[in-house]
């Protein structure tokens, strides 16, 4: 049986990420990242590996102080199906109660997916009170732009849908 190794992602596997991006990107299921934009958040990245070859990541994004995203989750396609977004997920909730967060969000369209790992669907509803909500609109963070709804990321995230774990 294939030894299926979940880890931190580290420098050298930044390429392998992007590569990894690449068409789901060209799909358009994934905004694509600048090379020094991983490079940048590298060490949110868990990554999956056989043999020495990338075939997974994942990444947990610290938003507030008892929250945060996983995102970038993506296995190779030739590796769907297998259990490593699972073991992707896993791992990731293991780092955020590590920090001491308590809730995760996801913007995903694979809602079934997530929906087996307790994330639940949150759809328009605010998860966090108005003075955290003010202090997340100053981060320049995609990603809390979309958590928040913001208008100006609608076009990007049109269709996907907007989800949350208690861990």
């Amino acid at each position: 049986m294939t030894e299926i190794i979940v880890r931190p992602a580290r420098t050298a596997d930044v390429k392998g990420i992007r590569d990894l991006l690449e068409p789901m990107v060209e799909q358009r299921v994934l905004l694509g990242k600048e090379l020094v934009a991983l490079y940048e958040s590298v060490q949110e990245f868990m990554i999956a590996e056989v043999d020495g070859e990338l075939i997974g990541c994942g990444a947990l994004h610290v938003m507030w102080k008892s929250l945060g995203e996983i995102r970038t989750l993506m296995v190779h396609a030739d590796w769907a199906r297998r259990g490593i977004g699972g073991l992707l997920v896993e791992s990731l909730e293991v780092k955020a109660r590590d920090l001491g967060l308590k809730r995760l969000f996801c913007l995903t369209f694979e809602v079934p997916f997530f929906t087996r790992h307790g994330f639940e669907s949150i759809g328009e509803k605010q998860v966090v009170s108005d003075d955290v909500y003010a202090q997340l609109l100053r981060s320049p963070d995609a990603g809390v732009a979309e958590f928040l709804e913001l208008a100006h990321v609608k076009p990007n995230t049109l269709g996907n849908t907007r989800m949350l774990k208690a861990l």
